[in-house]
């Protein structure tokens, strides 16, 4: 009951799980919109693939700029900016009139949403202790999962109602209610926030004054292996999202409504995954004090059962065996991300914003790339269970880099002094 109160830092958890449902709906909606936006505009899947992609271009490169904007100017007016942004876009999709307008309304959500996990995970690491990192992206992540799974069900429900540009409409009018909400709640220092409690302060990290130069080079050569081992997690996630829902419609000729049901369900999987692996991640942190075992082992431990799970798509052509074995792809794919998404709080918590933005700079290049090539894949062959073959060859390659990590030697700038001596890079 104790963590149920509303409590200054449960409303700003709270608020930041409302803006990671809301982010990926706007973000996935388009999947199931695809349904109908495909067929008025006469898209083949190459090109509806290159609309799933459109939004990870400036996605992918306002990641670091966002994750530095929001270590310098605070997450407060970063998302406030990020957030009308991306509600405009959200609008501007509903009113596209063909592919290219499509595509434009695309690329700025991309760049609206750029910054904005960068930006919680600055707003974590000031509102949220050490022991509780993994839970915190755990279930931030989690609720951005109900949103993949609530979207497919919800985006049928009102393009059988209203049509496939409504479901926009409605999309980006939450987004501008949670932007308003967000301005009126979120405090940049926890102690100025007028429902704080001295036992709350007490639990959480100091809250530095001055804004530090970051140190590019370093710190980009420290996060590079977490950035490759977040790539390999994030061909999965986007070969998910982008084509789960057509997967059911055309692989196996379900009715549309029947298709959202099943792709809800595998999406429903990743809830429960992404609360889970947070749990359990911070769990071994206090039992064990280890941060690479509650870390990057069970990261690599999580990506071979991935592995194994969706190892039966590639043999059997059954609906329920393919189902149970999306889902628990799915749902250990997602139990690496709140371990995967502590690691920049923890190697680097003064530039919290920028490494992690560094980190998803990795799926976010996986999000430009897996919907396209799987899209061309199906085109070419025809053949829906292809592209998870890559997926499990680069969880493969996630499964050994992320074994590798040391999120326990904390990244440290080197002094003047120093400067001559070899800095620790940490694979």
């Amino acid at each position: 009951m104790r963590a149920l109160r509303l409590r200054a830092t449960s409303i700003v958890l709270l608020m930041l799980c409302l803006m990671y449902f809301i982010t990926y709906l706007d973000r996935v909606n388009v999947s199931t919109a695809a349904a109908g936006f495909a067929a008025e505009f006469g898209l083949s899947r190459t090109e509806i693939g290159l609309v799933f992609s459109a939004f990870a271009y400036p996605y992918l490169v306002f990641q670091i700029i966002g994750g530095w904007v929001s270590d310098k100017f605070g997450a407060r007016r970063t998302l406030i900016w990020c957030g009308l942004l991306w509600a405009v876009a959200t609008i501007l999709t509903g009113l596209a009139g063909g592919l290219v307008s499509l595509l434009l309304a695309r690329l700025l959500l991309g760049l609206g949403e750029g910054a904005t996990f960068p930006a919680a995970t600055t707003a974590m690491s000031r509102w949220v202790s050490k022991d509780r990192r993994g839970f915190a992206q755990g279930i931030t992540h989690a609720f951005s999962r109900v949103g993949n799974a609530v979207a497919p069900a919800a985006i049928v429900l009102v393009m059988s109602v209203y049509g496939w540009r409504q479901a926009f409409y409605i999309c980006g009018i939450f987004s501008l209610v949670w932007v308003i909400v967000w301005a009126l709640v979120f405090t940049e220092d926890p102690a100025a926030h007028p429902r704080i409690t001295e036992a709350e302060l007490a639990d959480l990290p100091a809250t530095r004054k001055s804004k530090p130069q970051v140190p590019w080079g370093p710190l980009f050569k420290r996060m590079l292996p977490v950035t490759i081992v977040y790539f390999c997690y994030g061909w999965t996630l986007w070969l998910f999202l982008s084509w789960i829902p057509q997967y059911f419609l055309h692989s196996y000729n379900l009715a549309i409504q029947k298709s959202a049901l099943f792709a809800s369900s595998v999406f429903l999987a990743g809830v429960i995954g992404d609360t889970l692996g947070g749990l359990i991640s911070d769990r071994i942190l206090r039992r064990t004090g280890n941060l690479r075992k509650a870390r990057s082992i069970m990261v690599s431990v999580c990506m071979f059962l991935t592995l194994l799970s969706l190892l039966p798509l590639l043999f059997v052509h059954d609906l329920t065996i393919c189902t149970l074995a999306l889902s628990a792809g799915f749902f250990f794919a997602e139990m690496t991300i709140g371990p995967m998404w502590a690691l920049p709080m923890d190697i680097a918590p003064e530039y919290a914003g920028t490494a992690s933005g560094m980190m998803n700079s990795g799926s976010a290049l996986a999000a430009i790339i897996s919907p396209v090539l799987s899209g061309f894949v199906i085109d070419r062959t025809g053949n829906w269970e292809l592209p998870f073959l890559g997926s499990m060859l680069l969880m493969a390659l996630g499964m050994v880099l992320a074994y590798r990590l040391q999120p326990d030697q904390k990244f440290e700038t080197q002094l003047p002094s120093a400067r001559h001596k070899p800095m620790k890079v940490g694979v």
